[in-house]
């Protein structure tokens, strides 16, 4: 198998330095958070991006019902939107409309027409996270209080540029 999209970024920094905007859901029901951690790369010939929702989290609950899901990167000039999408919940807020975002709808997914890129991808894979398999450090840090997340990886069958 050829992988004929391209997709040229820092993909060690692009997450952690640009965050971007995961998108589970349809026109019926979507949410939406920031995230800071993630990956791109390839699994069994097939370009993917891997993203991470602890369950206490509302979008972890549209990613477990979706077959698909987004990943949307903006310019720096969307960074406060991208900080109160992390911040607030959607249980209880539009915080889209808040943020000042729009909701363009895919046949399976969500995008924002603000949005500089945005990867549409097919669930392939997902696992919680096992705090076993993970350093004492890290454990400290992040799942003292929380349950692990659950890992996803979507297979990156769209690339839409905005």
């Amino acid at each position: 198998m050829v992988i004929k999209m391209k997709f040229n970024v820092d993909s060690f920094g692009i997450f952690n330095d640009v965050w971007a905007l995961l998108t589970a859901g349809d026109k019926d029901g979507y949410n939406s958070m920031t995230i800071s951690w993630g990956g791109l790369g390839t699994l069994w010939s097939k370009p993917v991006a891997t993203v991470y929702v602890k369950p206490v989290r509302y979008t972890h609950q549209f990613m477990e019902k979706s077959d698909y899901f987004t990943v949307s990167f903006f310019s720096e000039e969307y960074r406060n939107a991208l900080m109160l999408m992390g911040m607030k919940s959607g249980r209880n807020a539009d915080k889209v409309k808040e943020a000042g975002l729009t909701a363009d709808f895919l046949e399976n997914s969500v995008m924002f027409k603000e949005a500089k890129t945005t990867l549409l991808c097919k669930k392939i894979y997902k696992q919680d996270l096992d705090v076993g398999n993970i350093p004492e450090d890290v454990v400290k840090a992040f799942y003292t209080d929380e349950a692990a997340h659950t890992m996803y990886i979507g297979e990156v069958v769209d690339i839409i540029e905005g």
